[in-house]
């Protein structure tokens, strides 16, 4: 039996996360960008989701701080929000991590952060 390739694993795991982006995110990019689909599958979600050390709850924690911090992210963070929410984090965690960076990236970031949280959470 052989291992898994790099892209199997990344698909495996962004399934775990998001079943709807696995299937769809090779597919969404195949006509404009193919090679970024394989990255994002194979580094994203294989290299970097599989380390040892933080969980999918812990590292999808982090993947919604740093989209809030980037601003101008609401597509990925409405992916990644209901990641967080598939692999268990609750709205109440969502919510107060995102009034936890406040302090750091202020409120017009934070605020920006929890309108998409509603709609996720309105969708879901």
């Amino acid at each position: 039996m052989s291992e898994k390739t790099r892209l199997e694993n990344g698909q495996e795991t962004l399934a775990q996360v998001d079943g709807e982006a696995a299937a769809n995110v090779m597919h969404s990019l195949a006509d404009i960008a193919p090679d970024v689909g394989k990255y994002i599958l194979e580094f994203a979600f294989s290299d970097i989701y599989n380390r040892p050390g933080l969980d999918l709850k812990q590292r999808e924690m982090i993947t919604v701080t740093a989209l809030l911090i980037q601003g101008d992210t609401a597509d990925q963070l409405q992916v990644h929000l209901n990641g967080a929410l598939n692999v268990g984090l609750t709205k109440t965690e969502v919510v107060e991590t995102m009034i936890h960076c406040i302090p750091y990236i202020g409120f017009p970031r934070v605020l920006n952060g929890l309108t998409v949280a509603r709609h996720v959470f309105e969708t879901r």
